[in-house]
């Protein structure tokens, strides 16, 4: 078993085999050295083994992707962050190195080599970025610690209060997202309160200190199933003083941002904008904003929750009651705030977990450490947590899609829980490709082309898209299967699976076909439209130019007599009957269509003779629909004998129709040399001419 090399990575990219041997034999007895002979192979190296990488050594003149173009990459990706570059080079023209400093290069060696000088700047650059990597992680490290740390104290101390008012233990994390919610919309909304991101984090924070003065309230007051007298609803209101008081007492940590806005929160939650609120009478923008938010915050988690004295009303009802003034007045900007964010908080709400908690928590790290200007790769630490912020909240809420996992060896597909079920499936299936149920579901032909697919990627462009009917127990359905490809780190990559789910796109997937089939039929009869069938028609001959084709243009006679006689609806019947005759007369492979009024079109291929099959399909169409008779005039025209310019082919058939009415009506004919200078009945664009009837 090969031995994995637990020695840091230096990437070496040059076109010069010359030039990697001599550095592979300076560095190669502490470091494990990989090789990219331009800069494409060097792109795609960091693409695939940059988290490996502690440095690469790049020459700048390379044919190709040059050495600047590869630092490009490196800044785009967000690479150089993390992965020194010391630059190689014969060039050391003052515009050379300057251009690569400004790219992020971090040293510069110049050839011809000096074994001890390339040595030592390697060496301390490994160990600079080492130490800056070490440094902020153990600072991401003690400020979520600390975060986390801050947080579960206070949720512990709120709970306490909770538990002895007999509230929903949920109620102040509820309270905080509704807090944090309000302000950031605050926030978005106007300067006016000059809100920074840190203030939200404060306040929300602090929220859950808002009933802390309830400790201090007899217990058959708190929990009185009933309505207050005036004497008990007197005693209570005092809890927001007690609050305040108990924070005011504080021997220590009175000038900290978060006591001076939990001691707000306590004893101005409960004032109102008009003034009529406890225990101070405070009115409008004399009460903190951070009181405001929470009082707002609290009304909507109240009138949401079970009480002893209460049911809980649903979100609506809630959002309705607080905007008509049924639970105080607040201020309109705070309203406007609550109006646009129903629908977030509702959800927010609905998704509250520990995951969001964690969410909450990254969030706030990353704040944290934007303040450390001076950890060169804080604006990279940020980036990472952000993403992982972003794939708990893509995660969560993909909680309701078919999500996958599909390994190659062994091979099997793990499905979550949700998806196994939707789905009919176990959670875990081997060889999906042989078992009846997977292939019941997806089927052969749609496993292969998505194992395909995937199978086509690359490490650079490893995602996929593929639209295919999945068999549901309710029947089937258009789905949507988006994949990424999963690759091994080795040289070359290997492929080793997929990730991805599956999107319901049914609906949308049919109002598209039915769009399609709008603008590609005719509305009436269901056929073909002319454009449409022009189109398909080029296709075959441009498919098969030595085929044996016939181009059927069909008049019905007398049509203006079945309209005048029985009116126009009849007509449209009389046309609809004569479209379902002519789809029963063709195979699968011809095409028919309505080109106009009263006039179909038909394309056959005849292998043998040609008129038989006219014969045939004009015999079909004769006949009579309730009392009127089916009477038709046929012209036809042959490849054979015009070639394959569809237009030619068409006013052909047009021509031979023209002889046709011209000789009576009531038969067929096939167009000859001596049809030449007649005038054209039908165009192949307008279609038809109905006076004629």
């Amino acid at each position: 078993m090969e031995r994995v090399s637990d020695k840091q990575k230096i990437l070496i990219v040059d076109d010069s085999e010359m030039n990697r041997s001599i550095l592979a034999d300076m560095l190669g007895d502490e470091y494990e050295i990989l090789e990219a002979e331009n800069g494409s192979e060097g792109v795609a190296m960091l693409q695939t083994r940059g988290s490996e990488i502690s440095l690469v050594l790049l020459d700048i003149v390379m044919p190709g992707l040059d050495g600047f173009g590869v630092l490009n990459m490196m800044n785009k990706n967000g690479w150089i962050e993390d992965i020194p570059v010391i630059m190689i080079s014969a060039e050391s023209g003052s515009s050379h190195v300057e251009r690569a400093f400004d790219l992020g290069v971090t040293d510069f060696i110049s050839r011809p080599f000096d074994a001890l000088i390339v040595h030592r700047r390697v060496v301390n650059t490994i160990l600079l970025y080492a130490k800056q990597k070490k440094l902020v992680s153990l600072v991401a490290e003690q400020i979520y610690e600390k975060e986390r740390r801050s947080n579960l104290m206070i949720d512990i101390l709120s709970h306490i209060v909770e538990f002895r008012n007999g509230e929903s233990g949920m109620h102040v994390r509820h309270v905080h997202i509704l807090t944090e919610t309000l302000l950031t919309e605050l926030m978005r909304r106007t300067d006016k309160y000059r809100l920074t991101p840190a203030d939200i984090s404060v306040i929300s924070t602090a929220s859950a200190l808002h009933d802390i003065g309830k400790i201090a309230i007899p217990e058959e007051i708190l929990n009185k199933p009933g309505r207050f007298t005036d004497e008990e609803f007197a005693i209570m209101k005092k809890h927001s003083m007690y609050g305040a008081d108990m924070l005011e007492a504080l021997p220590f940590y009175q000038d900290e941002p978060l006591v001076k806005a939990a001691y707000e929160i306590c004893r101005w939650h409960h004032e109102r904008w008009d003034g009529r609120g406890y225990p101070d009478g405070l009115k409008e923008d004399e009460i903190p904003i951070s009181a405001q938010m929470v009082a707002l915050a609290d009304v909507y988690d109240a009138l949401t929750s079970e009480r002893v004295y209460k049911p809980a009303y649903p979100h609506e009802k809630a959002i309705g009651m607080i905007l008509n003034g049924e639970c105080g007045t607040f201020n309109p900007l705070v309203m406007e705030c609550l109006r646009d964010c129903a629908d977030l908080i509702r959800d927010e709400l609905a998704a509250d977990s520990a995951v969001r908690q964690n969410q909450r928590e990254m969030q706030s790290v990353a704040r944290e450490l934007h303040k450390h200007e001076e950890l060169t790769a804080s604006e990279r630490t940020l980036e990472l947590l952000e993403h992982e912020r972003m794939k708990y909240s893509f995660f969560a809420a993909m909680t309701e899609e078919v999500q996958f996992e599909y390994t190659v060896q062994p091979p099997m597909v793990t499905l979550t829980a949700w998806g196994a079920e939707k789905l009919g499936l176990e959670e875990i299936t081997m060889d999906p490709l042989h078992d009846e149920k997977s292939l019941a579901r997806l089927g052969q032909a749609n496993w292969r082309g998505l194992a395909d697919a995937l199978h086509a990627t690359t490490p650079g462009k490893p995602v996929v898209t593929y639209d295919c009917m999945l068999n549901f127990d309710s029947g089937p359905r258009w789905t949507r299967i988006v994949a990424r490809a999963t690759w091994s780190s080795d040289e070359p990559p290997r492929y080793t699976g997929a990730i991805g789910k599956v999107i319901d796109i049914h609906d949308s997937r049919v109002m598209l076909d039915n769009l399609e089939r709008m603008a590609t039929h005719d509305a009436m009869t269901g056929l073909l439209n002319h454009a449409t069938a022009k189109k398909r028609i080029q296709e075959r001959l441009a498919e098969r130019p030595d085929g044996r084709f016939v181009l059927v243009i069909v008049d019905l006679d007398h049509f203006k007599q079945a309209n005048d006689t029985y009116g126009h609806l009849f007509g449209d019947e009389v046309l609809i009957h004569l479209a379902g005759r002519l789809r029963q007369s063709i195979r699968g492979g011809d095409i028919v269509a309505r080109v106009g009024g009263d006039e179909f079109l038909v394309f056959l291929e005849c292998r043998l003779e040609t008129e038989p099959a006219i014969q045939r399909l004009f015999t079909a169409l004769e006949g009579r629909y309730k009392d009127f008779p089916i009477a038709i005039s046929v012209g036809a025209a042959t490849t054979m004998d015009v070639g394959t310019d569809y237009d030619e082919l068409f006013q052909a058939a047009d021509r031979a129709l023209y002889a046709v009415k011209r000789g009576g009506r009531g038969h067929y004919r096939f167009y000859d040399d001596s049809m030449e200078n007649t005038l054209s009945v039908i165009s192949p664009i307008d279609g038809g001419n109905p006076a004629e009837d």
